[in-house]
């Protein structure tokens, strides 16, 4: 029987609680040990911002978004790949997972490309090394899911040139899923999935279509944090992948109850 290729993408306080994150990596390795492929993929917000704060770089913001510069990049890389993905792998591999850590460079898995912010005004704005995706190819980890082994990915990739870039971890991720085909693309957040209204738990959206997304655009109900995971399941479906679910992180066995057929989050569907 084919196992199913599952696209995690880890963040939020699934990552920065250290108990849930115990809990929901347990249950990852639950998952793999019954026979699912897991590709886990991580950003690392929190934990970056504390290391430019320690090497006294401040961070500008334009919209919303950071400005990276070299300078800022070179800690970024460090507390990603050094710290966040390191204790993940560490972690799965005390649970008798075989876990590996990579990065989009690795294997030229990803090839980045500089990304350039269009403000409200409609202007370009150079961002400094932050990337969007190029290209994915996913021969690495495909390579390494079909021996058994649980690839652990940061969001750091090169372009063609060699230059490096932060990306976005949605977006890394939605590219990650489309190019694998997965079965299941579930993206982590802190609340129960897509809500109707933010100020009402039980106004949850159960499933979605990607063709009615513009319209709770343009309703102001898709705002925030959660544009950039929806924009992440509708690339990761466009390429590929079968199925996308936004789901309560802070819930870990959320993840378990979606593979014994409960309704749980946001499934986005093509």
């Amino acid at each position: 029987m084919k196992k199913k290729t599952i696209v995690l993408k880890y963040g939020g306080n699934a990552m920065t609680d250290i108990g849930i994150k115990n809990q929901l990596l347990e249950n990852i390795s639950n998952l793999i040990k019954k026979s699912y492929h897991i590709i886990i993929v991580h950003g690392g917000g929190p934990f970056i911002q504390k290391a430019l704060e320690k090497a006294n770089i401040v961070s500008e913001f334009i919209d919303g978004q950071r400005k990276t510069s070299e300078e800022a990049l070179i800690e970024v890389e460090k507390v990603l790949k050094g710290n966040v993905n390191g204790d993940l792998v560490k972690i799965l591999n005390s649970k008798n997972c075989k876990a590996v850590g990579l990065s989009g460079k690795d294997g030229k898995t990803l090839i980045a490309k500089k990304r350039y912010h269009i403000s409200k005004t409609n202007q370009s704005i150079d961002l400094g090394q932050v990337g969007d995706v190029e290209s994915v190819d996913p021969n690495l980890i495909k390579i390494l899911i079909d021996n058994n082994y649980t690839p652990v990915i940061t969001c750091i990739a090169s372009d063609i040139a060699g230059k490096d870039y932060n990306i976005n971890a949605d977006n890394f991720a939605g590219h990650i899923a489309g190019a694998l085909k997965a079965d299941e693309f579930v993206v982590l957040t802190d609340v129960d999935g897509l809500l109707n209204d933010i100020d009402k738990p039980d106004s949850l959206i159960e499933r979605i279509h990607t063709t009615s997304l513009n319209k709770l655009y343009d309703d102001g109900i898709i705002k925030g944090g959660m544009i950039p995971k929806l924009e992440a399941c509708k690339t990761a479906l466009i390429n590929g992948a079968t199925s996308c679910r936004i789901i309560n992180g802070t819930k870990p066995n959320q993840l378990l109850e979606i593979f014994e057929g409960k309704n749980i989050g946001t499934q986005i569907i093509k």
